[in-house]
């Protein structure tokens, strides 16, 4: 059993989702591992990550507008630190997750058709966000 780990930088434009599956299986496939699980881990409370339909593209948006609905910007927040966009960057993060878990099978992220992995910004500025990458297998 073999396994190795790596920190991934992205850097977002806005909120939304940004599509981070091509560099997370590069790195996988990098690894030569025929069987194994990779966790990812996003280390912020401001962003999460989401595996979601990689194919059309109004998936994203109706999804970057339900979460605008579900957790707005309001002045009604106490925590407001950085900006009318803070808290519901929380909230948002808090309603979906910061680790996913995929199986590595015969050398291949276990991914279905349609799926993609997204790191999903929630703050409005541009961020410099870090994944941390676990693969364990052989």
């Amino acid at each position: 059993m073999r396994q190795a780990t790596t920190s991934l930088t992205i850097d977002t434009r806005r909120q939304g989702l940004v599509d981070v599956t091509d560099p997370i299986e590069r790195w996988v496939r990098d690894q030569r591992m025929a069987e194994g699980l990779l966790t990812i881990f996003c280390r912020h409370t401001s962003a999460s990550l989401l595996i979601q339909e990689n194919a059309a593209p109004e998936v994203r948006t109706d999804l970057e507008a339900y979460f605008a609905r579900i957790a707005p910007e309001s002045r009604e927040y106490l925590h407001d630190d950085e900006g009318p966009d803070d808290m519901p960057a929380h909230l948002r993060t808090a309603l979906t997750q910061v680790q996913l878990s995929i199986p590595l099978i015969d050398e291949r992220l276990a991914l279905g058709t349609w799926q993609g992995i997204y790191l999903f910004e929630h703050r409005r500025r541009p961020h410099r966000r870090t994944l941390a990458l676990h693969v364990i297998g052989d």
